[in-house]
């Protein structure tokens, strides 16, 4: 994964441009001072209040997962 990099004066002279392409692409960028990488810019990432449906929309179930434990007879009931 290549970053995109960035001259400290060219960083000055469009921050806030970079910032809003920064917001929607998602990407880093490093900025340099004399070809020497002095910092990156990042997006921000946002706690979530609670965990309760964090992972909504990233996990997907495939067939029917409570049938096979309802059909299944469990040791504690024998």
């Amino acid at each position: 994964m290549s970053r995109k990099t960035i001259k400290v004066s060219e960083f000055k002279a469009k921050c806030l441009q970079l910032m809003e392409e920064i917001k929607q692409t998602g990407e880093e960028i490093v900025i340099t001072k004399n070809g020497v990488p002095v910092c990156k810019l990042a997006p921000a990432k946002h706690k979530p209040k609670t965990l309760f449906g964090a992972h909504r929309g990233r996990i997907i179930v495939k067939g029917d997962i409570v049938a096979g434990a309802l059909d299944a007879e469990w040791e504690a009931q024998q």
